[in-house]
């Protein structure tokens, strides 16, 4: 009975779905089926830390099967995640089999793989298996056909023993590591969880504890699975929920000093590149939000000590750099605001570029990159204080000054009661966005609080859903209900309309503020959570993805796991004490 599921052109073979009884993720993804009576087990787990995964078998109902074998015939790609393998005789089949285990090294310029497994029984075989179908790429209009090689199979005997395992791995292991691997990987979970007693708290940060990772001696964010790295802009956003809203202010202060390492002609990489190569600087609001990590970071752990010998004259530096000039065209101007933008280049977190159209350019002064300039002089100004930089604190007081003065008449959109988007030179951009909810949301906020108040009732107006926030309101020409298509088609749709469920936690925050966290405020939140909550714990299977549509039923899109998008969500319903 084959229990497999692999779609080729016009057929699904074998049709192992048929036989699945039941599928749980407590506490691992686990797969049963039922075979003539016969209940098989499978589940699978990554050991934390390391480029290994183990999938153990249990047998349920062994009465009459006693020749119960399983035949597993692995199919190996060794490929980067942007990429499909095809049928190629570069590969390397030569295998070193030993007892309990199967070594092999398909590419020299790739890591050896290493599969350990129970007592079976190893039979060569070196075939390649061709035209896998992957229909959400092709839908996607990328290459959606790969080959994969099958090097040999291995049998176990599930009628001597009603359990069996393979793990494989990057480094070598025995077999006899995967149960207390388990086990391992069971108790550091619940050491994730044990700082809170709130449940959706809890599945939360579970769900956070799957995007810090390590970049060299510090720690960095993996911004999203299955295709990012770590990006600043997305390390900064998510950083107060995935490690200070978790208990967790080590990992922050590691991953700050990570990233203020590259900082660059007062900017932080925008991304670190896959393959090791020169970071990229094309960001204009990665560095801003650096200093509201670092307030947030104050605030939590008022370790001040390390901020002033670690941080400050790396944040110093940045705004030197913001006030002379530095990439892209970003720099103060007379009025106190930041410019930021060159013709073909997409610097704010609405970066989508299709070849070489820029889908949403804002270039000029964007709303959201004004905020958190103001946010990041007044968050300077303070810290000044604190080290008795008089003249620092002067300076950072004058600046911050300037702009409070400077925004208000030249964002402020009478007739729409919000602000506008971008201001550049006599142009006004009006299009009806989330990013203004940032000067509500801030803790240094550039709105008095009834403009504050209007800017909130226009954003839960025209861009709340029970997902998050659309990035542009329906009724706007430009607005894109769905996320689909080739690649031109999904960029171009990706900040035209798209829902974003990481700015639900700034909008809750500005709502939160603009109510005076009253009750009825804090139950209205609440209430705006429990979709979320539902996605996650249902079809989400205990993560959050980047994006929905902008129209209903709001089908999710992009990465199936984002950071930014549970890191704000665990932010505030912590804040919130959600049941």
């Amino acid at each position: 009975m084959e229990l497999s599921c692999n779609q080729y052109l016009g057929v699904i073979h074998p049709q192992g779905y048929l036989h699945m009884k039941e599928f749980r993720r407590d506490p691992f993804p686990t797969f049963v089926y039922e075979v003539e009576g016969c209940l098989i087990e499978k589940s699978v787990f990554m050991i934390h830390g390391e480029n290994s995964t183990a999938v153990q078998y249990r047998v349920d109902g062994r009465a009459g099967v006693d020749n119960c074998f399983l035949e597993l015939r692995p199919l190996i790609a060794f490929r980067d995640y942007h990429s499909l393998t095809h049928e190629n005789w570069a590969l390397n089949a030569s295998l070193t089999i030993d007892s309990g285990s199967v070594d092999m090294e398909p590419y020299p310029d790739l890591p050896p793989l290493y599969l350990a497994h129970t007592s079976g029984e190893v039979e060569r075989t070196g075939y390649w298996y061709r035209n896998f179908e992957y229909t959400v790429e092709q839908q996607r209009g990328l290459d959606f056909r790969e080959d994969l090689f099958q090097p040999f199979v291995l049998v176990l005997d599930l009628g001597s023993d009603s359990q069996a395992a393979i793990l494989a791995s990057t480094e070598r292991r025995g077999i006899e590591s995967a149960e207390p691997a388990r086990a391992d990987e069971i108790a550091r979970r619940k050491s994730i969880s044990a700082f809170s007693s709130n449940e959706f708290v809890q599945e939360l940060a579970l769900a956070a504890g799957q995007f810090v990772v390590r970049r060299g001696e510090f720690h960095s964010v993996i911004a999203g699975y299955h295709w990012f790295s770590d990006w600043g802009r997305d390390t900064m956003i998510a950083l107060p929920g995935l490690t200070l809203a978790t208990g967790r202010p080590e990992v922050a202060n590691s991953i700050l000093l990570a990233f203020a390492a590259h900082v660059d002609k007062g900017m932080l990489p925008n991304r670190f590149p896959d393959a090791g190569e020169t970071p990229e600087y094309n960001t204009v609001d990665a560095t801003l939000w650096f200093f509201e990590a670092v307030r947030a970071y104050a605030e939590h752990t008022h370790d001040y000590e390390f901020i002033g010998s670690r941080l400050y004259e790396v944040m110093a530096d940045i705004i030197a750099w913001h006030e002379r000039g530095t990439r892209y065209g970003i720099r103060a101007d007379s009025d106190g605001l930041l410019l930021a933008g060159e013709p073909g280049v997409q610097l704010t977190w609405m970066d989508a570029k299709a070849a070489d159209w820029v889908v949403t350019p804002r270039c000029g002064k964007p709303v959201e990159i004004q905020a958190l300039w103001y946010n990041a002089l007044r968050v300077m100004e303070e810290l000044a204080a604190r080290f008795g930089k008089d003249a620092d604190r002067a300076h950072y007081q004058t600046l911050a000054d300037r702009a409070l003065r400077g925004f208000p008449d030249l964002f402020w959109n009478e007739s729409a009661q919000c602000l506008y988007d971008v201001v550049d030179g006599e142009t006004r951009d009006a299009s009806i966005r989330p990013n203004q909810i940032f000067a509500a949301s801030l803790p240094h906020k550039l709105l008095p609080p009834e403009r504050a108040r209007k800017v909130v009732e226009a954003v839960e107006r025209h861009l709340l859903t029970p997902y998050g926030l659309r990035s542009l309101a329906p009724g706007d020409p430009q607005y894109h209900g769905r996320y689909e298509g080739n690649v031109r088609s999904r960029d171009g749709a990706y900040h035209q309309g798209t829902v974003w469920p990481w700015l639900l936690g700034p909008f809750l925050t500005a709502y939160l503020e603009v109510h005076n966290r009253s009750a009825d405020a804090r139950r209205q939140a609440a209430q705006w959570l429990a979709e979320l909550r539902r996605y996650l714990n249902d079809e989400g299977a205990g993560q959050v993805p980047e994006i929905f549509d902008g129209d209903a039923p709001h089908r999710s899109g992009g990465c199936m796991a984002q950071a930014w998008s549970v890191a704000e969500l665990l932010r505030v319903a912590a804040e919130l004490e959600v049941t």
